[in-house]
């Protein structure tokens, strides 16, 4: 089969997640769209917020040389960026819960700044915007996500994948995300991939080193996910394994007209609060997700 990524099935980490989770949350959340507007649909969470601002001001820095990054105190700039997630844009519905979620992004950028590690060291940007391949050519699907961060190795001429993490709690050891992120810098720059760490930027540990994931085991075992997520595009088979759990919920909430319409994310989707959400619907993990 030809190369064609117009017609390939996109998946990444998020997608698979949302896919894992509840097949009728990935559809809601992936493939829906509002037949008004014409666009998907996403939610406004303070979890959701709190990760998007504290990325964006860490992912920023890699585009300045390494000895400018902390030349602008990161939570000046934090101050800057959190105006885009702010109110009801951030899904706060009082000024204290937002007060408490930005104070905790403050105190990881605060942590970041007193011990910068991997921060000041140069660093690598892929040439993609969204980094992608044909994980299978034949199949048809191509696997893409953003990396956090890749410290470049001078000894090595290797890469150092870092993944920011700012939930309290740990990425699991089955999680798909480590080996989804050794394939695509595999496949999407030219240097070996030396070493890969989480980043928990709500501790004081902070960086914690992996284990790198087999990279024939990572194709085989994200590959197996993907071809899953293709045969239920193909079926059109997207069902709640419960009947409706708390993946799914807060999507249908949406779609009923249940839900309160805030404005229109940086992705063109259309964008909504949905009040009593099961918290369990943004874990740390979607948290660190929503930039990918």
């Amino acid at each position: 089969m030809s190369q064609d990524k117009y017609s390939a099935v996109w998946v990444s980490h998020s997608s698979m997640g949302d896919f894992l989770k509840c097949p009728r949350a990935y559809y809601l959340h992936n493939i829906y769209k509002d037949p008004k507007t014409k666009r998907k649909v996403n939610i406004v969470a303070p979890p959701l917020a709190l990760g998007q601002a504290v990325h964006q001001v860490l992912e920023n820095l890699a585009l300045l040389p390494a000895e400018d990054r902390l030349k602008i105190p990161l939570t000046d700039t934090f101050e800057t960026v959190w105006q885009n997630v702010s109110g009801k844009k951030g899904g706060f519905l009082s000024k204290d819960e937002e007060a408490e979620s930005k104070e905790r992004g403050r105190q990881m950028l605060l942590r970041v700044m007193a011990n910068p590690g991997p921060i000041v060291n140069k660093a690598v940007k892929m040439k993609q915007d969204l980094p992608n391949y044909f994980i299978s050519e034949e199949d048809n699907i191509i696997l893409c996500g953003k990396i956090d961060w890749l410290e470049y190795l001078p000894e090595q001429d290797a890469v150092h994948v870092i993944d920011f993490k700012t939930g309290r709690n740990e990425e699991k050891e089955d999680s798909l995300q480590l080996p989804i992120y050794h394939l695509l810098v595999k496949h999407c720059q030219r240097r070996k991939v030396a070493k890969a760490s989480y980043w928990y930027l709500d501790k004081e540990s902070g960086l914690v080193e992996k284990t790198l994931p087999n990279l024939e085991e990572a194709h085989e075992k994200v590959l197996k996910v993907a071809k899953e997520v293709k045969s239920a595009r193909e079926a059109n088979e997207f069902v709640c394994p419960h009947g409706g759990c708390f993946s799914c919920r807060p999507f249908e909430a949406i779609v009923s007209g249940h839900a309160e319409f805030v404005g229109t994310g940086e992705y063109n989707q259309d964008m909504y609060i949905v009040p009593k959400v099961d918290k369990r619907a943004f874990t740390e993990e979607t948290e660190d997700d929503i930039i990918q």
